[in-house]
């Protein structure tokens, strides 16, 4: 208790004095007590912009520029441009008896130049300098952003001189941190950023994967812009400048507005191919296509123009890139399209992570960790969401693709087979029939008055008839049974394993009475006729246009009322072999045997 009370009347008196000092020096100390908490800087200290970046760290500490210093407020927003400069004085304590380290934090990742200065023990100013126009590996601490270890003694205060130079409108949060503390952040920032990094490298790697095996380009699209977007996050975190391209000053100055045109560019691409607006909204599909165009190019542009310039074109351009995001997005959820619902919800939190991200780039917003890491928030609801409307669309997609090929087999009115696919399978059967002798079947039924209902009572009725009739085919044919539709009106059936003519009359006469029976409650009543034409392959083998040609000839045969609708193509005559009997009835070699006896 006794050194508590010690402690605290000797920390008094050394604020007093400091408060006692010259007037030069008459401003107030920051103690670093709570090494648990970092402190803001915002509003502590003295600042004053130097018009022409002129003055220089002697001129400052000496008290030269003194009247010209005053408090800074909170969240103010500076414009240094190319040629000013800010300076930033402090006054530090560190309590007796505390071993904490402490470090000076700028937790901007674009800071274009930041330099501390502290005073050695022999009375010399030195200068460390960030900031990403200068290579990662010359930073005092490299990491995301300029951070510079205080160097403390306790019981004395020391002053702290910061010049910071940045071309574009800017908020500048300075913050003091325990060592400790500070390392415990940093480890939960990257943990958080490894984890959106993962998810994103995961969706990826699926999505290139899903679009080359399923040949889907919209998956495709989908991992570009999830890589696209990884890009952003590393540039906004400042991690791709600590880890990917530190060595390159000039490449990591220009990256992150490079990469955010090129992602605004993809992100409204693929709100355009989501919701299909060409189909719906031409001219807005064509204005949101030509901006979207028009990213890659002022990405280039941002490169080697004026950063002020080049600030301003990113605001406007992620700003119109938003606007036609949700105008799309939202046209195409009020016309009931579920994904143009789904697009909507993922691109609201990103549109407005884009927005604050504007908002900061020309001043309109305070530096803050929400603002700095609203993009990767952003996205940690956004690309599962766009994945859910990628996946309806992609299955909408597969569906018609599976229709269009099921319309070239299958026939659209019946969904039986196709003429021509019918054929295929008969050309296979007669050839497995003449090169194994397996036995099989082939059918041909023809709704007789299909004409007549046609004529009678329209086409809707007749196709109704023909639809009729494909249900109670399928009713009586086996699930290895091979139907298509060869005409109008006519069916062909190929019974597999099929020897006897017993099997297809049985067929024939339950088909045919089927068709007799009365269909309860059809208006009007129209029952349906067949006749049957078959052949077994065991009594009469043929090529497949001749066979199929031969039985719609005895369809066409058949008259309307016959009695017998059941019909078969008669067997082929058995030729006789090389050792058949000779003209005296007896065998040949027989006979030649007993003529040699």
């Amino acid at each position: 208790m006794r050194y508590a009370v010690l402690q605290i009347v000797g920390l008094t008196l050394v604020v007093l004095a400091a408060l006692a000092a010259t007037p030069s020096q008459a401003q107030p100390v920051v103690v670093l007590q709570n090494p648990d908490v970092s402190l803001d800087l915002q509003a502590q200290g003295q600042v004053w912009v130097d018009a022409n970046a002129e003055a220089s760290i002697e001129q400052v500490a000496s008290g030269q520029f003194q009247a010209a210093m005053r408090p800074p407020r909170s969240n103010t927003i500076y414009t240094l441009g190319t040629r000013a400069a800010l300076w930033q004085h402090y006054r530090f304590l560190k309590p007796l008896g505390s071993q904490h380290q402490w470090v000076m934090e700028f937790p901007i990742p674009l800071l274009d130049k930041v330099t501390v200065y502290q005073q050695s023990a022999n009375g010399q100013w030195l200068g460390q300098t960030a900031g990403d126009t200068l290579p990662v590996s010359s930073w005092p601490e490299p990491g995301r952003y300029a951070q510079f270890s205080l160097d403390l003694q306790p019981g004395v205060v020391r002053d702290v001189y910061v010049r910071i130079q940045h071309q574009t409108q800017i908020n500048i949060a300075v913050k003091v941190t325990s060592s400790v503390t500070r390392n415990q952040r940093l480890q939960v920032d990257y943990m958080l950023i490894g984890v959106v990094f993962g998810a994103l490298l995961l969706l990826v790697v699926a999505s290139a994967a899903q679009s080359w095996v399923y040949r889907d380009r919209l998956y495709g699209w989908y991992a570009a812009y999830a890589a696209i977007m990884m890009g952003v996050i590393a540039t906004t975190s400042g991690m791709a400048g600590h880890l990917l391209w530190g060595e390159s000053a000039a490449w990591n100055n220009a990256a992150q507005g490079f990469l955010g045109l090129i992602g605004g560019s993809i992100a409204l691409l693929m709100v355009r191919v989501l919701c299909s607006s060409n189909a719906h909204n031409a001219r807005l599909d064509r204005i949101s296509y030509w901006t979207a165009l028009a990213g890659p190019v002022l990405a280039l542009l941002f490169v080697v123009v004026d950063r002020v310039w080049g600030v301003r074109l990113i605001g406007v351009y992620l700003t119109l890139c938003v606007v036609l995001g949700l105008a799309t997005a939202f046209l195409a959820s009020r016309r009931g399209d579920v994904v143009g619902l789904w697009v909507l919800g993922a691109f609201v939190p990103l549109s407005v992570a884009a927005l604050a991200a504007v908002a900061r780039i020309f001043g309109w917003a305070p530096s803050s960790w929400l603002i700095e890491h609203s993009v990767m928030i952003a996205l940690t609801v956004e690309a599962p969401l766009l994945l859910v409307a990628l996946n309806i669309r992609s299955r909408e997609r597969h569906i018609i693709e599976t229709r269009e090929q099921a319309m070239s087999s299958q026939d659209a009115l019946t969904g039986l087979l196709t003429p021509h696919l019918f054929s295929d399978r008969l050309s296979q059967v007669l050839s497995r029939a003449t090169r194994y002798r397996e036995p099989a079947a082939v059918v041909y039924v023809e709704l007789v008055n299909y004409g007549y209902v046609k004529r009678t009572h329209g086409i809707a009725v007749a196709e109704q008839s023909l639809l009729r009739s494909v249900i109670k085919l399928r009713r009586i044919l086996r699930d290895v049974d091979t139907v298509g539709r060869v005409d109008e009106a006519c069916f062909g059936l190929i019974m597999e394993d099929v020897s006897t003519r017993e099997p297809v009359n049985e067929l024939a006469a339950r088909l045919i009475a089927a068709g007799l029976m009365p269909l309860k409650g059809l208006k009007p009543e129209v029952l349906l006729q067949f006749h049957v034409a078959g052949v077994l392959l065991s009594e009469r083998l043929m090529d497949g246009p001749a066979l199929s040609q031969a039985l719609s000839d005895l369809l066409a045969s058949m008259a309307e009322r016959t009695r017998r609708p059941i019909r078969f193509l008669e067997p082929e005559l058995t030729r006789p072999s090389p050792l058949a009997v000779d003209s005296h009835g007896g065998d040949s070699d027989t006979h030649a045997l007993g003529n040699s006896r």
